[in-house]
Formats: structure tokens, sequence, C-alpha cells
């Protein structure tokens, strides 16, 4: 009989560090010279949302609702939409959830209030704030997808794309303080396996 491993696939060996960038972000991650940080900030914020929002894509057909009938990271993890209009926390599956989610994003990310794109207007006073809730919205999905659809990833040969994106978000948002503590905890063993990695 075989024993299984009673750690998640995405901390096992050699899947867990398996990226195409070997040492740390820094240089990719740090605010350029003569760039307002509002800008930067922006624009990092869409390129992460666009790349993670091509890997769902590729594993959207085995998140459906009979297979996540809820948003969850992992035992014990589970997160609810709030509703607008009403302020109520309503549980939503997955897929509904996330749809919801990178709505609700782009949305955002479209409106020239939020992320002004031409020349001469301002980021509003509170866009750090716009900023760390997107993020610890896109923190959900890649500890959605690890925990529950990390086996699809590697068999699409993803995964060192995947933890490669993964490490430098992570870098990303520390340098910038983006995500809380709590925010991170569904994937906190493999966020510091890869900080082992990198120094």
């Amino acid at each position: 009989m075989m024993m299984i491993d009673s750690k998640p696939l995405f901390l096992t060996h050699p899947y867990a560090t398996i990226m195409l960038v070997k040492g740390d972000f820094k240089t990719i991650i740090e605010l350029p010279k003569y760039v307002d940080i509002n800008e930067w900030l922006a624009f990092n914020t869409f390129e992460f949302f666009n790349h993670l929002n091509l890997f769902y894509g590729s594993i959207t057909d085995f998140c459906t609702p009979q297979s996540c009938p809820t948003m969850s990271a992992g035992p014990g993890t589970e997160y609810t939409w709030t509703d607008n209009m009403t302020n109520k926390k309503i549980k939503l599956s997955a897929p509904q959830y996330i749809d919801y989610m990178t709505s609700h994003i782009e949305s955002m990310i479209e409106d020239e209030r939020l992320f002004p794109t031409k020349s001469g207007r301002e980021f509003p006073a509170d866009f750090v704030q716009i900023v760390k809730n997107i993020f610890k919205q896109l923190f959900k999905l890649f500890a959605h997808i690890y925990h529950h659809h990390f086996d699809k990833i590697i068999s699409l040969h993803e995964e060192p794309h995947f933890n490669s994106l993964f490490a430098h978000f992570i870098s990303f948002a520390r340098q910038f303080d983006l995500l809380e503590k709590k925010d991170i905890q569904p994937l906190n063993e493999l966020i510091e396996l890869h900080t082992q990695c990198n120094h």
C-alpha cells in the first residue's frame, strides 16, 4: 500500500522550490529612480493581476462549483465575499468568488479616478489602501490554486512559472508593505521555503 504524504503537493520536493528565477527579486521590485511610487504600484498591480488571471484561465475547467463549493485555501481557511450594496458576507463557490473578484479588480483598474493613465491626473489619496485590498484578493487566488489545483499546474508543466510569479508577488508585497501577516497565513510555509532558497 502506498503511503500518502500528509504535506500538500506544493510543499513537497521538487515542486516547492522549482522556479524560473533563482535568487531574490530585489532588482526588479525596487522603485526605479524618477518613478512615482503610485505609478510603480499601479503598474505592478496591473501586471500581477493579468499574469495570475492567465494561470487561473489555464485551470478553470477544474475549478467548478462541484469540485470547489467554497472559496478556500486548505483546511480551516474559507473566504466569503462581501456584497458592496448590503455589506453582507456571502458564501460562494470558488469559481463564482473568483469571477466576482476578477470583475471587481478589473473595474477598479479600468477606473481613471482610481488608476489614472492620462498625464496630469492625480492618484486618489487612499491609493495605497486600494492596492492593499487588491493584493489581499490576489493572494486568496494564489492560495486557492496552491491548495486545490496545484496538481493541475504540475500536469500543465506550469509550476516553475507559477512559483516564480508567486515569489515575485510576495517579494513586491513585502517591499511595499502590502500584505498583513494574517493574510498570508495559508501559504506561510511556502513563503518560508522560498525565502530560505533565495538567501
